[in-house]
C-alpha cells in the first residue's frame, strides 16, 4: 500500500493516537469552523488549563492542529490538510479490509 509508506510509524501512531481521545476529537472539531484560544477551550471542560493545553499539544505533535500568538493569547486552528490526509489514511484501511473480506467471501464460495 503505497499511501501507508508515505508516512513513518511514528509519524502514524502519533496521529491515530491523537485521534483516540474524545477531548482532542472535540479539540480539532471546534477548531474547523473557529480559531479559539487555549482558555476559550479550557473554559469548555471540566479538566484543568493544563490539562487542555496537553490535549492542544498532543493534537499539535500530530500536525492536526497549529496555534499562532495573538497578543497574550495562543490560537488554534485544524489543519485541514493533515485530517483530509487522515482521512485518506483511513479509506486505504477500508479499501484493503474490503479487498480481504472479499477473498474470505471467494475462499467459503469455493467451498461449498
Amino acid at each position: 500500500m503505497v499511501v501507508l509508506r508515505e508516512e513513518s510509524e511514528e509519524s502514524l501512531n502519533q496521529l491515530f493516537r491523537a485521534l483516540a481521545d474524545g477531548t482532542r476529537r472535540d479539540i480539532l472539531a471546534r477548531a474547523i469552523t473557529e480559531a479559539p484560544s487555549v482558555s476559550d477551550l479550557a473554559a469548555r471542560y471540566e479538566m484543568s488549563f493544563a490539562a487542555v493545553q496537553k490535549h492542544v499539544a498532543v493534537l499539535q505533535r500530530a500536525g492536526l492542529v497549529r496555534k499562532r500568538a495573538n497578543g497574550r493569547e495562543q490560537l488554534v486552528s485544524t489543519d485541514r490538510e493533515r485530517l483530509q490526509r487522515a482521512g485518506e489514511l483511513l479509506d486505504s484501511y477500508e479499501v484493503l479490509w474490503r479487498r480481504r473480506v472479499a477473498q474470505l467471501d471467494d475462499v467459503l464460495r469455493e467451498g461449498k
